[in-house]
């Protein structure tokens, strides 16, 4: 069976889709895959959600930090870009989405929005509630880990 012709084939856009949750929060690509349907689906209905196609391209989370490239049809993207921002957990895990940004090919996508997402992380002790606790820092926000649960701070507060 031959290929389409270039201007026979559906056009396609991809969302570059910024993920931030606690460190050890464990989640993969059909999780995600599955709240990208599950939030279409939600916001813009059985027919919406179809017309929108999202498909995940590429999902890399470590550490809590990440960046998943999400494949949409041409007139889809605004659609698209409000259902992928009603995220607010992926499994059970709290997460944060930013929407980094629109492009016409993979490639394109990964050169500009990859460095945006990638995130120095480092773990340090630091001085919290009268005790050393261990602590993840990321940039100038800080999660410390307090035997229940992770607490967010910045680095003024420790």
């Amino acid at each position: 069976m031959k290929h389409l012709p270039k201007h026979l084939r559906p056009r396609r856009r991809y969302l570059a889709v910024g993920i931030e949750s606690w460190p050890d929060d464990d989640f993969g690509t059909r999780d995600f895959q599955r709240e990208c349907w599950y939030a279409a689906q939600n916001l813009l209905g059985d027919p919406g959600s179809a017309d929108a196609d999202l498909r995940v391209i590429d999902f890399e989370v470590e550490d809590g930090s990440g960046m998943a490239i999400v494949r949409v049809r041409h007139g889809e993207v605004e659609r698209a870009r409000a259902a992928i921002a009603c995220i607010d957990t992926v499994g059970d895990a709290p997460v944060g989405i930013r929407l980094l940004g629109v492009s016409g090919t993979i490639r394109a996508c990964e050169e500009r929005y990859k460095s945006r997402a990638a995130r120095e992380s480092a773990e340090r002790n630091v001085a919290f509630a009268d005790a050393r606790r261990l602590a993840t820092v990321r940039g100038d926000r800080v999660e410390i880990d307090s035997g229940s649960g992770f607490v967010g701070a910045t680095t003024l507060d420790i």
